[in-house]
């Protein structure tokens, strides 16, 4: 693969390519997926995340293709993660197979099976791995969220 080159659609499968040309919403947990799942605490006790701003780019650039990303809607401590993901869809009159969702861990994958099209991170948990539509080759809070990002991208500028 060319060097700088997202994976091709055409890689793919039509069955996957199809799942991602139906994508209008994007969901994703956190920690494992826009995190490397990793926790950080300064001198004074304060929680510190990193995140990966190719992750952040990818995801405003699906938000300028038109993409559903609530963004500011963010939902803390949640273990039903199927319920909020309903509430979106509901909200934006969207089916589940217009659903994206990135997940990592087993609290993730009611989420991941329900959905049109779900992915997780190279480094997620085995059971997730195999529950999934598509595996990155990027890990959490690696760039992960950016490969999806350019997948969904380039299979809609495919005639």
């Amino acid at each position: 693969m060319p060097r700088g080159k997202s994976q091709a659609p055409k890689q793919l499968g039509q069955a996957l390519q199809a799942r991602l040309r139906r994508v209008r919403l994007v969901a994703m947990d956190v920690d494992g997926v826009l995190t490397d799942a990793g926790m950080y605490y300064s001198e004074s006790g304060d929680e510190l995340k990193k995140f990966n701003t190719r992750d952040g780019m990818g995801i405003k650039m699906l938000q300028a293709a038109g993409q559903k990303l609530a963004v500011p809607e963010v939902h803390q401590g949640i273990d039903d993660k199927l319920a909020v993901l309903t509430t979106l869809a509901q909200k934006y009159g969207l089916s589940f197979d217009q659903v994206a969702y990135i997940g990592d861990d087993v609290n993730d994958l009611e989420a991941l099976r329900s959905v049109g099209f779900s992915a997780a991170p190279a480094d997620a948990m085995p059971s997730v791995l195999k529950a999934v539509h598509y595996v990155c080759k990027k890990k959490g809070g690696k760039g992960a969220v950016r490969e999806i990002a350019d997948l969904i991208l380039a299979v809609r500028k495919q005639p």
